[in-house]
């Protein structure tokens, strides 16, 4: 029998920059097998959609309002950039 708790799955190392959006090129299932964690300029966030560590920024939905094709309006917020597995 396996064990497929969260703790025993390996540990991947977080990429430069990641999308929760499946369409997205960012895209990494295997990272989320675990829950990850961003801190933008020490706060974490909890409602980052996508993030670039190297660049310093975060995308982060504006509010309800969605676009043409009912995706999420995202904002770029710029600052100090942390991912970690919680």
């Amino acid at each position: 029998m396996t064990d497929t708790t969260p703790e025993t799955t390996p540990v991947i190392a977080l990429p430069d920059r990641l999308s929760i959006d499946p369409r997205s090129p960012h895209f990494n299932a295997a990272v989320f097998e675990r829950d990850v964690g961003i801190r933008l300029n020490d706060k974490e966030r909890l409602d980052v959609e996508e993030y670039c560590i190297s660049e310093g920024w975060i995308k982060v939905p504006a509010g309800k309002t969605l676009d043409r094709k009912g995706h999420p309006l995202l904002l770029k917020l710029k600052g100090k950039v942390e991912a970690f597995y919680r």
